[in-house]
């Protein structure tokens, strides 16, 4: 579950919102400009996972590590092209340090599972009665990878570590982090070709949705119109965390109904993916009135702490110093301390690429050092709870000179979506 959707009502609650806002959502939709696709790059080629699987194989060499596995998910995919999801029957991939790597998965799930593998790799089968990780284990033993640790994708399920050490009791195991976070969290020129398209699809469809806002509309509403135009501009997987008012003062949503009202304030936190990479923009506006004194305050204070953040992104400057530069900024206005409210009560920013948060994050007391090719949301809102909340947000990727945008924040309240740059 996406951690946007654990409070926000579905996409089904457009049937609650009342017949007078159905009505509306639906003339609004009949009068939506057609959206044409934008050109869009390719997906990731053969080419550049054969690379990645050459990199992963010569750091476990010299990490001492002799294989890793791999669940299904976006590890996965990045090094085969196999597109999965995880249930009780395992599938997974073993790359070992020397030769092509295995995919483990049900004799009757081959495939499917074969369409989307993009890399040499032999396809081992097991049958209902088999045990899937006798087979890991068989070909852990076939390539003598078992007398060196085994490293482990950080969010593999303990069943298969536990069953693979029945297999193999003397089986030693290991984080395979400094091999697979490593690889993914700097990224290629095509990977952030792809972030790229994916956040000029997320804006032009804020720029879409935002002159179709009415009022009594509920964030169901503005969800579905959002979809609309994602499809329409050629992204997928749309998502979006929308709240109203007072409820724009919690980071992650409420269940509780919302519906739009004149001065309210309106926060929008949603993205899309391009062939398998994210984007994640957050937008605040007030909607059908001026906003107020204590409106333009915050929204320009975010704006700044936005700057500050960037600013402060420099490469080898450890990732948590990002984080306590705005801080400092925030607790000289009055806000916090640290992570306290009225403030920004969670991390200026995460890591981005294939999932939409990846490590590692702009958070105090991260040591890693900001390099080139590290993505991160820059979001350092400030809520007021009772009262509303401001974030904007904006993914910055990092380059030997310095970070650049992925897309442009925002002029000012008065011109949210920068419909005027």
């Amino acid at each position: 579950m996406h951690r946007r959707t654990f409070l926000k009502t579905s996409s089904s609650a457009v049937l609650a919102a009342g017949a007078a806002s159905v009505a509306s959502l639906s003339s609004v939709r009949a009068g939506a400009t057609d959206y044409a696709k934008m050109k869009l790059p390719p997906p990731i080629g053969r080419e550049e996972r054969l690379q990645r699987l050459a990199r992963a194989r010569a750091m476990m060499q010299r990490q001492g590590i002799g294989a890793i596995v791999i669940e299904p998910g976006a590890s996965l995919d990045y090094f085969t092209g196999v597109q999965w999801w995880r249930s009780e029957r395992l599938t997974a991939a073993v790359i070992p340090a020397e030769g092509d790597p295995i995919i483990v998965t049900p004799f009757f799930e081959r495939p499917s599972v074969e369409e989307s593998l993009k890399v040499p790799a032999e396809i081992r089968t097991w049958n209902e009665d088999e045990e899937p990780l006798k087979l890991v284990a068989d070909f852990l033993a076939e390539r003598k990878a078992a007398a060196a640790p085994i490293g482990f994708e950080e969010t593999n399920r303990f069943f298969i570590l536990d069953r693979l050490q029945q297999q193999l009791p003397q089986v030693r195991v290991v984080s395979a982090n400094p091999v697979v976070r490593t690889l993914r969290m700097l990224k290629s020129p095509a990977e952030l070709t792809l972030m790229q398209s994916a956040a000029d699809v997320t804006i032009a469809a804020y720029r879409a949705l935002h002159p179709q806002v009415r009022e009594g509309f509920t964030p169901a509403i503005l969800e579905t119109l959002f979809n609309d135009a994602i499809a329409g501009f050629g992204g997928t997987n749309p998502w979006s965390l929308i709240l109203f008012g007072p409820s724009s003062a919690l980071p992650h949503g409420t269940g509780k109904p919302q519906e739009l009202k004149r001065g309210d304030t309106v926060l929008l936190d949603c993205g899309c993916s391009v062939n398998g990479y994210q984007a994640d923009i957050s937008r605040t506006f007030v909607f059908g009135a001026d906003p107020t004194a204590e409106q333009r305050k915050v929204w320009s204070q975010v704006r700044r702490g936005q700057d500050i953040a960037f600013a402060a992104a420099k490469v080898g400057a450890p990732a948590g110093s990002v984080d306590d530069a705005v801080r400092r900024a925030y607790e000289s206005w009055g806000y916090g301390p640290g992570y306290k409210l009225p403030g920004l009560s969670h991390r200026t920013g995460h890591g981005i690429g294939m999932e939409g948060h990846e490590p590692v994050n702009l958070v105090h007391g991260e040591t890693t050092r900001l390099a080139p090719g590290m993505c991160f949301s820059n979001e350092p809102g400030i809520y007021l709870p009772g009262k509303f909340g401001v974030r904007l947000e904006d993914c910055f990727y990092m380059t030997a000179s310095g970070p650049r945008y992925f897309s442009r924040p925002p002029p000012s309240i008065d011109d949210p979506f920068g419909s005027s740059a």
